[in-house]
Protein backbone atom coordinates (compact mmCIF):
# COMPACT_ATOMS: atom_id res chain seq x y z
CA UNK A 1 0.00 0.00 0.00
CA UNK A 2 1.09 3.18 -1.00
CA UNK A 3 2.09 5.85 1.70
CA UNK A 4 2.81 9.48 1.27
CA UNK A 5 6.15 10.57 2.28
CA UNK A 6 7.83 13.91 3.58
CA UNK A 7 11.53 13.83 3.98
CA UNK A 8 12.69 16.42 6.65
CA UNK A 9 16.00 16.81 6.09
CA UNK A 10 16.52 17.95 2.62
CA UNK A 11 19.75 19.90 1.02
CA UNK A 12 20.12 21.81 -1.83
CA UNK A 13 22.70 20.25 -3.58
CA UNK A 14 23.74 22.63 -6.36
CA UNK A 15 27.55 24.05 -7.57
CA UNK A 16 26.93 27.37 -6.34
CA UNK A 17 25.64 26.26 -3.02
CA UNK A 18 28.35 22.98 -2.59
CA UNK A 19 31.14 25.69 -3.62
CA UNK A 20 30.87 27.28 -0.36
CA UNK A 21 31.95 24.11 1.54
CA UNK A 22 35.29 23.65 3.30
CA UNK A 23 37.79 21.14 2.12
CA UNK A 24 37.95 19.97 4.59
CA UNK A 25 34.86 18.13 4.48
CA UNK A 26 36.41 16.01 1.26
CA UNK A 27 37.08 13.07 2.95
CA UNK A 28 33.55 12.58 4.73
CA UNK A 29 32.15 13.29 1.17
CA UNK A 30 34.03 10.57 -0.45
CA UNK A 31 32.80 8.21 2.81
CA UNK A 32 29.81 8.03 1.83
CA UNK A 33 30.36 8.43 -2.26
CA UNK A 34 29.31 12.15 -3.24
CA UNK A 35 32.48 13.69 -3.40
CA UNK A 36 32.24 13.95 -7.09
CA UNK A 37 28.38 15.37 -6.86
CA UNK A 38 29.93 17.76 -4.10
CA UNK A 39 32.53 19.05 -6.45
CA UNK A 40 29.72 19.29 -9.28
CA UNK A 41 26.80 20.17 -8.19
CA UNK A 42 23.68 18.08 -8.13
CA UNK A 43 21.04 20.42 -10.98
CA UNK A 44 17.99 20.74 -8.61
CA UNK A 45 15.64 19.67 -11.32
CA UNK A 46 17.82 16.55 -11.00
CA UNK A 47 17.32 16.25 -7.56
CA UNK A 48 13.61 16.56 -7.81
CA UNK A 49 13.53 13.87 -10.38
CA UNK A 50 15.21 11.64 -7.60
CA UNK A 51 12.32 12.66 -5.28
CA UNK A 52 9.42 11.52 -7.45
CA UNK A 53 11.49 7.89 -8.36
CA UNK A 54 11.38 7.46 -4.57
CA UNK A 55 7.83 8.53 -3.79
CA UNK A 56 8.77 11.60 -1.69
CA UNK A 57 6.46 14.09 -2.10
CA UNK A 58 7.52 16.68 0.18
CA UNK A 59 10.95 18.00 1.74
CA UNK A 60 12.19 20.19 4.26
CA UNK A 61 14.60 22.60 2.19
CA UNK A 62 17.42 23.83 4.90
CA UNK A 63 20.03 27.12 4.87
CA UNK A 64 21.98 25.27 6.74
CA UNK A 65 24.81 26.91 8.35
CA UNK A 66 28.22 26.02 10.35
CA UNK A 67 31.29 26.95 12.10
CA UNK A 68 31.60 30.78 12.87
CA UNK A 69 32.21 33.54 10.53
CA UNK A 70 35.90 34.49 9.40
CA UNK A 71 37.05 30.89 10.49
CA UNK A 72 37.92 28.76 7.62
CA UNK A 73 35.06 26.31 8.03
CA UNK A 74 32.52 28.89 8.16
CA UNK A 75 29.78 28.14 5.59
CA UNK A 76 26.09 29.57 5.15
CA UNK A 77 22.94 28.45 2.61
CA UNK A 78 21.70 31.71 2.11
CA UNK A 79 18.29 31.98 3.45
CA UNK A 80 17.50 33.91 0.16
CA UNK A 81 18.35 31.40 -1.94
CA UNK A 82 16.40 28.46 -0.27
CA UNK A 83 13.62 30.76 -0.03
CA UNK A 84 13.81 31.00 -4.07
CA UNK A 85 13.67 27.60 -4.33
CA UNK A 86 10.98 27.24 -2.41
CA UNK A 87 8.80 30.03 -4.19
CA UNK A 88 9.72 28.23 -7.42
CA UNK A 89 7.71 24.93 -5.77
CA UNK A 90 6.01 25.89 -3.27
CA UNK A 91 3.93 22.35 -2.87
CA UNK A 92 7.47 20.61 -2.90
CA UNK A 93 9.35 22.24 0.00
CA UNK A 94 9.39 24.32 3.12
CA UNK A 95 12.03 25.78 4.63
CA UNK A 96 14.21 25.43 7.73
CA UNK A 97 16.82 28.38 8.64
CA UNK A 98 20.17 27.40 9.99
CA UNK A 99 21.06 28.41 13.42
CA UNK A 100 24.94 30.27 14.26
CA UNK A 101 25.41 31.32 17.63
CA UNK A 102 28.46 32.95 16.32
CA UNK A 103 26.79 36.36 16.42
CA UNK A 104 23.67 36.46 18.75
CA UNK A 105 21.64 39.54 17.37
CA UNK A 106 21.59 39.29 14.29
CA UNK A 107 21.40 35.43 14.03
CA UNK A 108 17.85 36.13 15.84
CA UNK A 109 17.29 38.46 12.95
CA UNK A 110 17.78 36.11 10.18
CA UNK A 111 15.17 33.26 12.61
CA UNK A 112 12.64 35.62 12.70
CA UNK A 113 12.56 37.02 9.26
CA UNK A 114 13.11 33.82 7.91
CA UNK A 115 9.63 32.61 9.82
CA UNK A 116 7.68 35.22 9.72
CA UNK A 117 8.46 36.65 6.57
CA UNK A 118 9.66 33.79 4.39
CA UNK A 119 6.97 31.28 6.25
CA UNK A 120 10.24 28.63 7.27
CA UNK A 121 8.58 26.29 9.22
CA UNK A 122 11.51 25.71 11.46
CA UNK A 123 15.33 25.82 12.42
CA UNK A 124 18.12 23.72 12.31
CA UNK A 125 21.07 23.51 14.33
CA UNK A 126 24.99 21.83 14.00
CA UNK A 127 26.56 22.36 17.59
CA UNK A 128 29.45 20.12 16.27
CA UNK A 129 30.55 23.13 14.43
CA UNK A 130 30.56 25.23 17.06
CA UNK A 131 32.39 22.94 19.75
CA UNK A 132 29.74 23.28 22.13
CA UNK A 133 26.90 20.92 23.27
CA UNK A 134 23.41 21.46 22.72
CA UNK A 135 22.90 22.48 26.44
CA UNK A 136 25.15 25.18 26.34
CA UNK A 137 23.93 29.00 27.01
CA UNK A 138 25.19 30.45 23.83
CA UNK A 139 22.44 28.09 22.01
CA UNK A 140 19.75 29.61 24.64
CA UNK A 141 18.45 32.81 23.03
CA UNK A 142 17.91 30.91 19.68
CA UNK A 143 15.76 28.36 21.71
CA UNK A 144 13.45 30.52 23.57
CA UNK A 145 12.73 32.36 20.09
CA UNK A 146 11.84 29.36 18.33
CA UNK A 147 9.48 28.25 21.26
CA UNK A 148 8.37 32.28 21.02
CA UNK A 149 7.32 31.56 17.22
CA UNK A 150 5.90 28.71 17.71
CA UNK A 151 8.49 26.42 15.60
CA UNK A 152 10.71 23.31 16.10
CA UNK A 153 14.04 23.09 15.82
CA UNK A 154 16.09 20.02 14.26
CA UNK A 155 19.42 19.85 16.64
CA UNK A 156 22.03 16.65 15.20
CA UNK A 157 22.82 14.48 17.45
CA UNK A 158 25.48 11.74 17.81
CA UNK A 159 28.76 11.83 16.70
CA UNK A 160 30.62 14.43 14.59
CA UNK A 161 31.43 12.45 11.43
CA UNK A 162 33.86 15.12 10.33
CA UNK A 163 38.15 14.01 11.91
CA UNK A 164 38.48 17.96 12.43
CA UNK A 165 35.30 18.26 14.34
CA UNK A 166 34.93 17.24 17.76
CA UNK A 167 31.84 15.56 18.93
CA UNK A 168 30.41 17.70 21.48
CA UNK A 169 26.42 16.61 21.36
CA UNK A 170 25.41 12.79 22.44
CA UNK A 171 21.64 12.63 23.20
CA UNK A 172 21.39 12.86 27.15
CA UNK A 173 22.42 17.06 26.60
CA UNK A 174 19.17 17.20 24.98
CA UNK A 175 18.03 16.28 28.17
CA UNK A 176 18.61 19.86 29.86
CA UNK A 177 17.01 21.79 27.45
CA UNK A 178 14.24 19.61 26.85
CA UNK A 179 13.75 20.65 30.90
CA UNK A 180 14.34 24.54 30.39
CA UNK A 181 11.78 24.71 27.17
CA UNK A 182 9.00 22.46 27.44
CA UNK A 183 7.44 25.00 25.06
CA UNK A 184 9.67 23.86 22.61
CA UNK A 185 9.76 21.26 19.78
CA UNK A 186 12.97 19.39 19.83
CA UNK A 187 13.73 17.31 16.51
CA UNK A 188 16.84 15.58 17.31
CA UNK A 189 18.09 14.61 13.82
CA UNK A 190 21.12 11.78 12.81
CA UNK A 191 19.09 9.34 15.53
CA UNK A 192 21.90 9.93 17.59
CA UNK A 193 24.25 7.28 16.91
CA UNK A 194 26.24 6.00 18.33
CA UNK A 195 24.12 6.25 21.35
CA UNK A 196 20.86 5.39 20.19
CA UNK A 197 20.08 3.90 23.24
CA UNK A 198 20.53 6.86 24.75
CA UNK A 199 18.59 8.92 22.49
CA UNK A 200 15.92 6.62 22.62
CA UNK A 201 15.82 7.15 26.40
CA UNK A 202 16.18 10.66 26.05
CA UNK A 203 12.93 10.69 23.85
CA UNK A 204 10.43 8.67 25.35
CA UNK A 205 11.22 10.91 28.55
CA UNK A 206 10.30 14.24 27.15
CA UNK A 207 7.13 14.92 25.52
CA UNK A 208 8.69 17.46 23.19
CA UNK A 209 11.77 15.57 22.51
CA UNK A 210 11.49 13.85 18.83
CA UNK A 211 13.97 11.52 16.91
CA UNK A 212 14.35 12.44 13.05
CA UNK A 213 16.07 9.16 11.41
CA UNK A 214 18.13 10.81 8.33
CA UNK A 215 21.96 10.26 7.79
CA UNK A 216 22.03 6.75 8.38
CA UNK A 217 20.54 4.18 5.39
CA UNK A 218 17.39 1.99 7.42
CA UNK A 219 18.98 -0.85 6.13
CA UNK A 220 21.92 -0.29 9.35
CA UNK A 221 19.10 0.72 12.20
CA UNK A 222 20.40 -0.44 15.39
CA UNK A 223 17.14 -3.38 16.49
CA UNK A 224 16.07 -1.47 19.32
CA UNK A 225 15.30 1.71 17.14
CA UNK A 226 13.12 0.03 15.04
CA UNK A 227 11.32 -1.62 17.93
CA UNK A 228 10.59 2.30 19.48
CA UNK A 229 9.35 3.05 15.61
CA UNK A 230 7.38 -0.10 15.27
CA UNK A 231 5.74 0.29 19.25
CA UNK A 232 5.80 3.03 21.92
CA UNK A 233 7.70 5.09 19.75
CA UNK A 234 5.36 4.87 16.94
CA UNK A 235 4.44 8.80 17.10
CA UNK A 236 7.60 9.97 17.94
CA UNK A 237 10.16 9.73 15.32
CA UNK A 238 10.06 11.39 11.88
CA UNK A 239 11.68 10.15 8.49
CA UNK A 240 14.61 12.12 6.77
CA UNK A 241 17.43 11.34 4.51
CA UNK A 242 20.17 14.33 5.04
CA UNK A 243 20.23 14.33 0.97
CA UNK A 244 22.53 12.77 -0.29
CA UNK A 245 23.96 11.77 2.27
CA UNK A 246 21.47 9.08 2.28
CA UNK A 247 19.63 8.33 -1.33
CA UNK A 248 15.99 9.13 -1.71
CA UNK A 249 15.36 6.02 -3.39
CA UNK A 250 17.55 3.66 -1.48
CA UNK A 251 15.96 5.02 2.26
CA UNK A 252 12.84 4.65 1.18
CA UNK A 253 13.16 0.95 -0.21
CA UNK A 254 15.14 -0.08 2.99
CA UNK A 255 12.49 1.35 5.50
CA UNK A 256 9.73 -0.92 3.35
CA UNK A 257 11.84 -4.11 3.58
CA UNK A 258 12.36 -3.29 7.49
CA UNK A 259 8.51 -4.87 7.92
CA UNK A 260 7.00 -2.17 9.90
CA UNK A 261 3.46 -2.03 10.77
CA UNK A 262 1.45 -0.35 8.71
CA UNK A 263 0.60 2.29 11.34
CA UNK A 264 4.16 3.18 12.35
CA UNK A 265 5.18 3.34 8.95
CA UNK A 266 3.00 6.14 7.93
CA UNK A 267 3.53 7.83 10.70
CA UNK A 268 6.98 7.37 10.39
CA UNK A 269 7.15 8.55 7.09
CA UNK A 270 4.85 11.51 6.85
CA UNK A 271 1.96 11.27 9.41
CA UNK A 272 4.52 12.38 12.52
CA UNK A 273 6.50 15.25 10.57
CA UNK A 274 2.88 16.44 9.13
CA UNK A 275 2.06 16.72 13.03
CA UNK A 276 5.39 18.16 14.88
CA UNK A 277 5.77 20.92 11.81
CA UNK A 278 1.88 21.64 11.71
CA UNK A 279 1.88 21.39 8.10
CA UNK A 280 -2.18 20.15 7.79
CA UNK A 281 -2.85 22.71 5.60
CA UNK A 282 0.23 22.54 3.57
CA UNK A 283 -0.09 18.62 2.56
CA UNK A 284 -3.91 18.89 2.14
Amino acid sequence: MAVNVLDIVVNLWTRDVTAAYTPKLDSFWAAVNILDDTKNGIPLEEELRRMDRAGIGQGLLVATTGGFEGTDIFFEKPVARIAEVIEAHPKRFRGLVGVNPGRIVPGLKRLEEAVRERGFVGAHLYPHWFGKAPDHRMYYPFYAKCAELGVPIQIQVGHSAQPFLPTVARPISIDRVAIDFPELKIVAIHIGYPWVEEMISVCWKHKNVFIGSDAHSPRYWDPSFVRFINTRGQDKVLFGTDWPVVDFERAVQEVAALELRETPRRKLLFENAVRVYGLEAWVA
